[in-house]
């Protein structure tokens, strides 16, 4: 548990400095993703759900974080790549899965806490058609852990997976690929407001330097995927 996961022995041979999609796929990637948040921002979210709950919201937001997906998938396979290949940490043993498992938990719980203490501090608060996009039956609870765990794949392997290894190559920089993620995954999340957008940029960074050290995504998709898993139920349980 000491020691990062080996990457997969069968990557592709590919040089140290290679981009894994040319310039014009990850623009559009980012337009795509900012494009979005900016929509947020213009937006009421509570307005998106309408009469029907705020399940279209969510099942918009799924279609949207596997459609970009895809088309990064597209892109590494025209570059001789698999997802896999940039997921990395293979799970061969059952051990491997409860090592990923208990970082993961772990990373979570640190981060969260360091986090709710910075917003605390600066008192930083979700604006209220955030808060209002929370699941409030069980059925919105059942969907919202879908988009959880949607979200924890897809935003992993776009942010901490394809675009930080597209930066990193783009400014010759491991540094610069985790920073230039990191803003672009607070910029992502424009519906947050400003103040928060910068906490979720340091979200984002701390999760770079996670998928850096394991040579893997695999922790922090799990991770992601349960802080916003609890960020539901603790919503769900509270207002009840």
């Amino acid at each position: 548990m000491n020691s990062p996961a080996a990457p997969p022995a069968n990557l592709p041979k590919r040089p140290a400095d290679s981009s894994i999609a040319p310039p014009w796929h990850t623009a559009i990637v980012l337009f795509v993703m900012l494009g979005v948040s900016l929509l947020g921002t213009r937006a009421n979210l509570r307005g998106i759900s309408g009469p029907h709950g705020r399940l279209p919201g969510y099942l918009l937001a799924i279609i949207i974080e596997w459609a970009t997906l895809a088309f990064i998938w597209w892109g590494l396979k025209r570059r001789g790549m698999r997802l896999s290949d940039l997921i990395g940490g293979r799970w061969t043993r059952r051990m491997d899965i409860l090592r990923d498992l208990v970082i993961g938990v772990a990373f979570m719980l640190i981060l969260s806490g360091a986090l709710q203490g910075l917003g605390a501090l600066f008192k930083l608060v979700s604006p209220h058609d955030v808060l209002a996009m929370l699941p409030r039956t069980w059925f919105e609870m059942i969907v919202w852990v879908l988009l959880s765990m949607s979200g924890g794949f897809c935003e992993e392997v776009i942010f901490r997976g394809y675009l930080q290894r597209q930066f990193s190559t783009f400014t010759h920089s491991l540094t610069g690929g985790i920073v230039i993620q990191a803003i672009s995954f607070g910029l992502g999340h424009g519906y947050q407001g400003w103040k928060l957008m910068t906490l979720i940029a340091l979200y984002g960074a701390c999760f770079g330097v996670l998928a850096h050290w394991r040579h893997s995504l695999r922790p922090g998709i799990i991770a992601h995927a349960l802080q916003d898993i609890a960020a539901g139920v603790l919503a769900r349980f509270l207002t009840h």
